[in-house]
């Protein structure tokens, strides 16, 4: 029998998500702020709960994506959170891309209630979350991970344990570092190619046909050529990753000064220009507003 799973966080990806639970055929019980914003997965068979800790009490398995790691602290410790609701043979998960101390402490408490938690944050952006073909990178104990590796399997595509609590959030980290060196360089990439004159999709189609190759060309650059700036991820929450990261680098001593311009760049397109709400190809925006 399949175990009936709870998700908290009905946003751009959690969403699509949930819909991919749901023709899996799991039964869902869902939460969001935001009530309106999960009407559409309730219209499709999801069960709506008033708080997160009603969607714990109904849940063998609580999936939770929020925004930033206040959130998951309010979700999980809050008078209404999942800790208040949980009994020891549930097994809690957070897939928010958040600090790997903070998924060391749920899974410290998770352990002291007798109950197991996962720290499993994902890549694969609005697209693969409607595709069912994310990335998980999961921490955690391993038994835990095997009995809701079935779960993950009905968002993703490739999912991989690391280790133990916060080693998934630390693996979203290295990912995050990555993707900023291919935003940055996608972005000067066709600045610099609208500059000389070139005729840019050409050049797309040319330059991802070759060793420059990449996700976030593939997928963000027609985008931008389109004029398109609705986020299959938020500038703002990419903001809020590379704090994260550099925040963790330094902690291990180490300085990417790469990182760190990403940082900047994002800093001003979030904060100076006001655009958090956009999707991290909005980068772009910071030298022109319309490239063709």
């Amino acid at each position: 029998m399949q175990p009936t799973i709870g998700f908290i966080g009905i946003g751009v990806m959690g969403s699509s998500m949930v819909k991919n639970l749901l023709k899996a055929n799991y039964s869902v019980v869902v939460y969001n702020r935001t009530k309106q914003k999960a009407d559409e997965v309730v219209s499709l068979g999801a069960k709506w709960a008033d708080t997160p800790a009603a969607v714990t009490a109904q849940s063998d398995v609580v999936l939770s994506m929020v925004g930033y790691p206040q959130d998951v602290e309010a979700i999980y410790y809050g008078d209404d959170g999942i800790f208040s609701a949980v009994t020891p043979d549930k097994i809690v998960v957070d897939m928010t891309t958040s600090t790997p101390t903070l998924a060391q402490k749920i899974a410290a408490t998770a352990s002291e209630l007798g109950l197991q938690a996962l720290d499993a944050p994902v890549s694969g952006g609005d697209i693969g979350a409607q595709n069912g073909t994310l990335t998980v990178m999961v921490g955690g104990n391993q038994a835990a991970y095997e009995q809701v590796k079935p779960v993950f399997e009905a968002v993703g595509q490739t999912v991989q344990r690391f280790g133990e609590a916060g080693k998934g959030q630390h693996t979203k980290m290295a990912n995050q570092i990555m993707i900023a060196g291919t935003m940055t360089g996608m972005t000067e990439m066709l600045v610099y190619a609208q500059a000389a004159g070139l005729d840019l999709p050409a050049v797309l189609k040319t330059v991802n046909g070759g060793s420059a190759q990449n996700w976030s060309l593939a997928n963000y650059g027609p985008r931008i050529l389109a004029g398109d700036y609705t986020p299959g991820f938020f500038a703002k929450h990419f903001l809020k990753d590379l704090k994260i990261a550099l925040e963790e680098s330094e902690k291990m001593g180490l300085n990417l000064p790469a990182t760190h311009q990403a940082k900047k760049l994002y800093a001003r397109l979030v904060n100076e220009a006001g655009l958090g709400d956009d999707g991290t190809q909005a980068l772009i925006k910071l030298w022109t507003d319309s490239i063709k």
